[in-house]
């Protein structure tokens, strides 16, 4: 999967989760980035992206995620081990 069509999908779950398009995800965007990307919706976006790629985040790998481009990363290492 190119960055363009992860970082795509990736966008489209913010959306209906966050229910807005106020903003534009690269990837150094954090939480602080976005209006409404709070714990609340990080576990909301988080368990949509899984359910969207059929994928499951490793604890570890959730705790070491600082920006959307370690989010981006652990997806393509999920999807590529499955």
């Amino acid at each position: 999967m190119s960055q363009e069509t992860l970082i795509s999908s990736v966008t489209k779950v913010f959306e209906a989760v966050l229910e807005h398009t106020n903003f534009s995800l690269s990837r150094e965007t954090t939480a602080a980035d976005v209006d409404g990307w709070d714990s609340v919706t990080h576990i909301m976006i988080i368990s949509e992206i899984e359910k969207t790629f059929k994928i499951e985040f490793d604890l570890m790998d959730l705790m070491d995620m600082d920006n959307v481009g370690d989010l981006l990363d652990t997806i393509e290492k999920e999807i590529s081990e499955n």
